[in-house]
């Protein structure tokens, strides 16, 4: 079980390299929940006299109402960041979706992770910046730019950058997370991860000459983010979806199992039982000489003729030679 306690995970530790900035492209709604007593000023005496009350201790959620809670905590600000990443509206809602509908799948360990946020939105980035989507034939066509000129602008110098380079941007100033935390979502070291920050930041700032400040570049991913309507499908349909994706890949498994066994047993019984050489096929004779003609006899031949008929048809004389 999860307890209502910080659905989304710990936040990361990003106040000390930003101590003026609010948590970015992310909701600052706190999951609504009865708050404890604070008895921090209490005398130590009277303390110890205070019953314990039901309400001091975590509610304990069922595995659906956890995963909606961190449904509704992180979806909204994960489509908006999605968003700068594909700067496709369609595509950041499908990419979240399914993100979280692999959390459902596993959420045993999602719940148990700790940094639960952190993991769907680095399947969620994962999945949005799929190379595979390029096949897809509703993904070929463009969608329709942002409507002021400078949020196009900002958008298309970040869709020009490499996509490694892109994710680290909009986590490093997007999202707000400190370096290792950033090189360890993209599965780069920490130089690597300063040196992809280092030229995504020249590249923007050579287009957009205003957003070389980090500040300022911060403050309008924010704005860019938050210019689009981009809504979240409900929690039910999310865990609906997943669990119908379950079933039929479960049951696709199961038939082509099924169609696997057939097939081998199919085999087996038509299969034959011993070896039967094949028929090599017809070949000419060749070096036979051809079969020669009958033609006149000779004188020699004629006499041997005449002898064999003026001598006797039976008698020893047939069967014992004369010597000679």
């Amino acid at each position: 079980m999860v307890t209502t306690q910080n659905p989304a995970g710990p936040p990361p530790s990003d106040s000390r390299r930003h101590p003026r900035r609010s948590r970015p492209l992310t909701p600052v709604q706190k999951p609504a929940g009865r708050t404890a007593p604070d008895t921090a000023d209490t005398e130590p005496e009277q303390r110890a006299g205070l019953p314990d009350a039901p309400s001091d201790q975590p509610r304990q959620l069922t595995p659906a109402q956890a995963f909606d809670a961190l449904y509704a905590f992180c979806a909204p600000a994960l489509v908006r960041q999605t968003y700068l990443l594909t700067g496709r509206r369609e595509l950041a809602r499908e990419a979240v979706e399914r993100a979280f509908q692999l959390a459902w799948q596993r959420w045993p360990d999602v719940a148990r992770d700790r940094d639960p946020a952190g993991w769907v939105r680095a399947v969620a980035y994962d999945c949005a910046l799929s190379p595979w989507h390029r096949f897809r034939p509703r993904h070929r066509s463009p969608e329709p730019p942002p409507a002021d000129p400078a949020d196009r602008e900002l958008l298309h110098a970040l869709l020009t950058l490499p996509p490694a380079y892109r994710r680290t941007l909009v986590l490093y100033d997007g999202v707000g997370l400190d370096l290792p935390e950033t090189a360890a979502e993209t599965e780069a070291s920490t130089p690597a991860a300063a040196s992809r920050l280092t030229h995504a930041r020249e590249a923007v700032a050579a287009r957009l000459p205003e957003l070389a400040d980090p500040a300022a570049l911060h403050r309008r991913l924010l704005e860019l983010a938050s210019a689009e309507r981009l809504d979240s499908a409900r929690p039910t349909h999310v865990r609906t979806g997943s669990e119908r994706r379950n079933v039929f890949w479960t049951r696709a498994a199961i038939a082509f199992t099924v169609t696997i066994v057939g097939a081998t047993t199919l085999t087996l019984r038509t299969a034959p039982t011993r070896y039967e050489p094949p028929i090599a096929p017809a070949q000419a004779v060749r070096g036979v000489p051809a079969v020669g003609v009958m033609g006149p006899l000779s004188r020699e031949e004629r006499a041997l003729r005449e002898k064999l008929r003026k001598a006797e048809t039976s008698g020893p004389e047939r069967v014992f030679p004369e010597p000679r």
